[in-house]
C-alpha cells in the first residue's frame, strides 16, 4: 500500500481531530492495519521526530502530533489485535520514585508507540519495584524519567537492581536535569537527551539482541 498522504501529514500536522476519521476510511476501504501503521501513521512520527532533531519542530509540534498519533492508534489498535499484528518489541516506562512530573514521560511513551512499540506506562512515582515487575512481564528496555535533581540518584537504585536481578534488561534514563554523564555514572544503557533520542536508543538496543 502506497502511503496515505492525507493521514502522513494530519498525524505529523497533529491534527487530532482528523486522523482517527481518516484512519476508520482506511479501514473501511479494506487497507491492512499494519500497513496504515507503518507506512502512514509510525512514517509521520518518525518524520516529526528528525524535524524536531534538526530544530525545524518543537516541543508544543511534537505534543500535538503524539496526540494525533494517540487518536489513530485507539481506531487502528483493535484491527491490529485481530489482524495478529506484532510490535516491534515491548518496553516500560516510568518517572522514578518521589518525582511527580509526566509531561516528559507521556511524550517518550506516546513517541515509542507511535514508533511501532508496545509501551507499558508505568505512570509516576516509581519504585524499584514497580520496574522490576514490568521487566518481568517481558520489558527488555526500562525507560526511567526524572525532572527533579533530588530524585535522579533513584535512578541507580533502580539499574543496580535490574541489572542483578534481570540481567537482559536495559536502562536508558532521561529528563531534564540528566546528562550522558550522569547515566554513565550508574550504569546506565543509554541516555536520551530528548523524546526522538530515547526512540532511537530504544532501536539500537534492540537491534543489538
Amino acid at each position: 500500500m502506497a502511503r496515505n498522504e492525507e493521514l502522513f501529514n494530519a498525524v505529523s500536522g497533529g491534527k487530532m481531530d482528523l486522523v482517527p476519521e481518516l484512519v476508520q476510511k482506511e479501514l473501511d476501504a479494506g487497507a491492512k492495519p499494519d500497513e496504515i501503521l507503518q507506512d502512514s501513521m509510525i512514517a509521520a512520527m518518525r518524520e516529526i521526530g528528525e524535524r524536531f532533531e534538526n530544530e525545524e519542530a518543537y516541543v508544543p509540534e511534537m505534543l500535538l502530533a503524539a496526540r494525533a498519533m494517540q487518536g489513530g492508534l485507539s481506531v487502528l489498535e483493535p484491527a491490529l489485535a485481530a489482524s495478529g499484528h506484532e510490535a516491534l518489541g515491548k518496553v516500560a516506562i516510568g518517572t522514578v520514585k518521589g518525582d511527580l512530573h509526566d509531561i516528559g514521560k507521556n511524550l517518550v511513551s506516546t513517541m515509542l508507540s507511535g514508533a511501532g512499540y508496545s509501551v507499558e506506562d508505568l505512570g509516576i512515582n516509581c519504585e524499584v519495584d514497580k520496574f522490576a515487575e514490568a521487566a518481568n512481564k517481558g520489558a527488555k528496555v526500562i525507560l526511567c524519567s526524572a525532572l527533579l535533581t533530588t530524585t535522579m540518584p533513584y535512578m541507580k537504585e533502580v539499574i543496580d537492581h535490574l541489572k542483578e536481578n534481570n540481567k537482559d534488561v536495559k536502562v536508558i534514563v532521561g529528563g531534564a536535569p540528566v546528562s550522558q554523564e550522569f547515566a554513565d555514572s550508574i550504569n546506565a544503557d543509554g541516555y536520551g537527551e530528548d523524546a526522538n533520542m530515547a526512540v532511537k536508543i530504544v532501536d539500537k538496543l534492540y537491534k543489538a539482541g
